[in-house]
């Protein structure tokens, strides 16, 4: 049950969608339930967009363009300043919106904010910095001139594990290059980003240039706004599989398109590695939003020698963990996004137990109700098990072992996935060999988290191509014209 307080903080979010600067139902009228993943019970609804409901967002996105192109950085830039103030002003209830759809503890909710925040804060001082280049061409008979321009409008697809992040990670940037919106938030996770339109329509963003679509018909309204012409950009996060067929579709026009996909993330430990450090780091690489990270460490990669301490001191870590509602107070670890989520992982781990896994923590659902997993480790994975190669997204750390240097590069990177990795040791020529062998788009260096947004984020291989993020970040939303004068 919600308490008065978060009753009051949900109906004042507007549950339509948001087209062309206005709320309104979907062409049929049909709505979607919002659950909490902790009860297992739905706390509210919204619309649910219909083909036509998606077209008339690519529309008014299309219709705006020219205009919100031609505004003047400055504008799009203090937009964008004025959206991070309020957003961190109004912290506290984003934090709770997150909670109640996602599960994650508060605590982790707020970091999720700050973050998400910062990414309009971050674009709203590069919106003023878009420049092209002026030479002379070598053979002195001719200028060139270089110039940048908004790609156009853009579909954005969003995940539910970081609803509000995956959000402001895309959109700072179309906002500060000039690019118009509509996007489709996760149907699980929908609130968070409805209330996110509302503040950025609140801070005067011009009407038509964000648009927001829930739906839980999201093959039919999406792949006829992907094959539409009037869509340049398309940017999806979410599973591989999903990301390999909007790919697909987006070739009929060759749609400009970023993906940023699953991930398989190793977290290497050194005998040398500082083991409270890394210990630590641990915690932070595998625990964060439960495990339900494309960065998240999957696996555990361990040298021989220090392998018994680092997993005796893990396990105790983990099994201080509490679990519960991630509203409760002192509650550290809540539950996964819904039950198929909860299902997998119990079927990796019983597949890693039957392949002659040890449990040394944890291996169980968590509750009566709701999605709960209890925090898991365990030793002696074999090769062959399948949470090794596949992502797991929830609390469960398989340790596996190695022992030479060459030996953790060849089996880190013996993955279809190249998003992050995590390295522990104190060897500065060691950091720089791994930094230029392992086949990942970033790598943590003696530390749990590596995602910034003055950093660019994105993956190798199966997870994806494109970066969100950094100075990086913005020439995804960004076309190159060259001018050659005489």
């Amino acid at each position: 049950m919600l308490t008065s307080a978060q009753n009051t903080l949900v109906a004042s979010v507007p549950t339509g969608l948001f087209i062309n600067g206005t709320w309104r139902e979907a062409s049929d009228g049909a709505r979607v339930q919002v659950e909490d993943p902790s009860t297992g019970v739905a706390f509210a609804t919204v619309a649910d967009a219909t083909v036509t409901d998606g077209g008339d967002a690519l529309a008014a996105a299309s219709a705006a363009q020219a205009s919100w192109a031609a505004t003047a950085p400055r504008q799009r830039s203090d937009l964008l300043r004025a959206a991070y103030e309020l957003l961190t002003e109004r912290a506290g209830d984003f934090a709770t919106l997150i909670t109640l759809e996602m599960g994650k503890p508060l605590s982790q909710a707020r970091g999720e904010v700050a973050y998400g925040a910062e990414f309009f804060r971050w674009f709203s001082e590069e919106a003023v910095r878009i420049s092209g280049r002026w030479m002379t061409a070598p053979n002195g008979a001719t200028r060139l001139l270089t110039m940048k321009k908004p790609v156009g409008p853009t579909l954005m697809i969003t995940p539910w594990n970081f609803p509000l992040a995956m959000g402001t990670r895309k959109i700072g940037p179309a906002i500060a290059a000039g690019c118009t919106m509509v996007v489709k938030p996760a149907t699980q996770t929908p609130l968070t980003m409805l209330a996110l339109a509302a503040l950025l329509d609140e801070v005067g963003l011009p009407q038509g240039v964000l648009n927001v679509i829930t739906t839980t018909r999201t093959a039919q309204v999406v792949e006829p706004l992907v094959r539409d012409p009037r869509a340049r950009k398309l940017t999806f996060t979410g599973s591989t599989p999903v990301g390999r067929t909007l790919v697909e579709q987006s070739a009929t026009q060759l749609l400009r398109v970023s993906m940023e996909l699953g991930g398989n993330a190793p977290f290497v430990v050194f005998d040398d590695a500082d083991l409270d450090a890394a210990v630590d780091g641990a915690m932070l690489a595998k625990m964060r939003n439960m495990g339900e990270a494309c960065t998240a460490a999957n696996w555990f990669l361990v040298q021989s020698g220090v392998a018994d301490e680092f997993a005796a001191r893990f396990t105790a870590r983990m099994e201080q963990l509490s679990i519960g509602r991630g509203t409760d107070a002192g509650v550290d670890v809540g539950p996964l996004i819904d039950a198929s989520a909860r299902d997998k992982v119990e079927e990796l781990v019983d597949d890693a137990v039957l392949r002659g896994a040890r449990i040394s923590c944890g291996g169980k659902a968590f509750g009566e109700k709701g999605y709960f997993y209890t925090p898991t480790v365990l030793t002696d994975v074999p090769p062959d098990a399948r949470l090794l190669r596949e992502e797991i997204f929830g609390p469960v750390a398989p340790i596996a072992t190695f022992d030479t240097e060459d030996e953790a590069i060849s089996r880190a990177n013996d993955s279809e996935y190249g998003l992050a990795a995590y390295v522990f040791t104190r060897d500065l020529s060691r950091v720089l060999r791994l930094a230029e062998s392992l086949d990942f788009g970033m790598v943590g260096v003696n530390q749990g988290i590596v995602s910034n947004a003055a950093a660019p984020f994105g993956g190798m291989k199966a997870s994806g191509f494109g970066r969100e993020g950094g100075f990086e970040g913005i020439e995804e939303y960004l076309e190159t014209t060259y001018v050659g004068i005489a």
